[in-house]
């Protein structure tokens, strides 16, 4: 199956550009290497949640602002038979447990939440924890799952839940090779 082209660099650049920020200003600004940075605004690599959220700090708009293509005031319903195949964003392979995220509310407009299902992909390796600001509340749909929090380690099996500050550094994997699936909430504040 051929995986679906995100505009998220598009939209990035796009941002960017009209708040007069340079490249290599928004790479000292973030902490991104600005090569790297680059090959996102060309839509070549798709950032990390935590990446993300360093970029959108620096351009002071919301990650919805970024990841959304509709907008919608009222309630929206996300249902499972209607929901893309394809992931709105995937974990960078290396720096953490390679991640594909299905966002469940791209059409709410001005939400403070950000909803995903996640489906953890093994992979064999050393992994570097991750952080950035905000709050995430995770619950385990299908498979195990490990969290590395801090020097903490919690395992959570189907039901179990966990909810931390995300400016510890964490790390989220399966326990096996068939991977696992989570809700996410990840909050993110403003």
């Amino acid at each position: 199956m051929e995986e679906k082209k995100t505009a998220i660099g598009s939209k990035i650049r796009g941002i960017r550009e009209q708040k007069n920020i340079a490249l290599e200003d928004m790479a000292k600004m973030s902490g991104l290497n600005e090569q790297y940075l680059g090959a996102i605004e060309a839509d070549q690599q798709v950032p990390s949640i935590g990446e993300l959220i360093k970029i959108v700090r620096v351009l002071g708009v919301r990650v919805g602002t970024i990841l959304d293509d509709f907008s919608n005031e009222g309630p929206v319903v996300s249902r499972a038979k209607e929901r893309e195949e394809n992931p709105v964003m995937r974990g960078k392979v290396g720096t953490c447990s390679p991640m594909s995220y299905f966002s469940l509310s791209s059409k709410k407009q001005d939400r403070h939440m950000e909803t995903y299902i996640v489906d953890l992909h093994y992979t064999e390796g050393h992994k570097e924890l991750s952080s950035h600001e905000g709050e995430e509340f995770m619950y385990v749909l299908e498979g195990e799952v490990e969290v590395r929090y801090g020097k903490e380690v919690y395992i959570l099996y189907p039901g179990d839940t966990i909810h931390y500050d995300s400016i510890v550094p964490h790390l989220v994997l399966p326990r096996s090779t068939e991977g696992a699936k989570t809700l996410a909430v990840i909050y993110i504040p403003v």
